[in-house]
């Protein structure tokens, strides 16, 4: 492939390189009639600046990493569409690293983004070692985490604890008594906390608790092998929390398909993240609604105000998820949260 070059313009203008450097660069100062030259050129060859030679020798690629394990599922997807739309609109251009969560595969994620000269990072995925943070540090590159536990970064999070602290106490308070837990061996700072908070809650209300994990990936084969285990016998929960939507999917399709159960009559669900599946006919779910733009739009936030103070303390911003009601549980008014 070649791109015509700037130096092709200024031959088919009859000026120098330098002159349609001018022309591109916003604030310089060139002659109207050489300006009008270089623009009928330009478009006549179909030239465009190389922006990233351009940034790379003022050291501003624009380029910004998102670093995503599995980018396509669930919450996620809509969450990296929505920082993708929000970093173009800042200028910047996106560039997204679909990775996994071992320390070798960050650090590998890292250093193409920086030797890229990557503007800074914004990291979904992964628990980043201790090398991850100097390495940023040392390149002066920005890092934005959403959704981990690290405190050497500035932080957008969702607000694990009050929602699942509030789905325990609308199921207690709605009369369940034995309350469960589906989720997944994922162990992520967000599903431990929200695990964590849920029975803590549940408990403190005084009903009893359970905790099924079905398998790794925080996903609908997840949801439907949780829900074996929970409904395997006949002294079954009444209500289950989900630490996802698509782990309360295959819990719901399991009571329904599997086992013959009603919902929310026998057993009432409720989800985490409000994907819009969530409202399909098939499954009606009650869940905490996440939302992606207004997640982006801080973590963009975050970034920008970490360029323009770059010695401040890190900042954390914390988004707290809203009780979105369907057919999959009806809470006792007053006892919703």
């Amino acid at each position: 492939m070649r791109f015509v070059s700037a130096q092709q313009v200024a031959e088919l203008a009859g000026v120098s390189r330098s002159a349609v450097s001018r022309t591109f660069t916003k604030g310089a100062s060139v002659a109207p009639a050489t300006r009008e030259k270089v623009l009928a050129a330009a478009k006549s060859l179909g030239y465009h600046v190389n922006d990233l030679a351009r940034g790379v020798l003022n050291n501003q690629s624009r380029l910004v990493g998102i670093v995503a394990m599995k980018p396509e599922l669930g919450f996620r997807a809509h969450l990296t569409a929505a920082l993708a739309k929000a970093l173009i609109r800042r200028g910047s251009i996106p560039i997204l690293i679909n990775t996994g969560q071992t320390e070798a595969e960050l650090l590998a994620a890292q250093k193409m983004l920086i030797g890229h000269r990557a503007e800074a990072t914004i990291v979904l995925s992964g628990s980043p070692p201790a090398a991850f943070f100097e390495e940023a540090q040392r390149n002066g590159q920005p890092l934005v985490m959403i959704g981990r536990s690290e405190t050497d970064a500035d932080h957008v999070r969702a607000g694990n604890a009050e929602a699942s602290t509030d789905a325990a106490e609308a199921f207690a308070g709605a009369g369940r008594r034995y309350l469960a837990v589906a989720t997944s061996s994922s162990g992520t700072p967000a599903i431990r906390e929200r695990e964590t908070a849920f029975v803590t809650a549940a408990q403190a209300a005084g009903c009893r608790t359970s905790v099924a994990e079905g398998g790794q990936e925080s996903d609908y084969m997840t949801g439907l092998a949780a829900g074996r285990k929970l409904f395997a016998g006949n002294d079954y929960p009444d209500a289950v929390f989900c630490t996802n939507d698509l782990i309360a999917f295959g819990v719901i399709d399991h009571l329904r398909k599997e086992r013959g159960l009603r919902v929310p009559e026998d057993v009432a669900v409720i989800g985490f993240d409000d994907v819009p599946e969530a409202a399909w006919l098939s499954f009606r779910l009650t869940t905490f609604r996440q939302d992606p733009i207004v997640m982006a739009d801080r973590a963009v936030e975050l970034l920008q105000r970490r360029i323009d103070n770059p010695d401040a303390p890190p900042f954390q911003e914390r988004v707290i998820p809203e009780l979105v009601v369907r057919d999959s549980f009806w809470p006792v008014l007053g006892n919703s949260g």
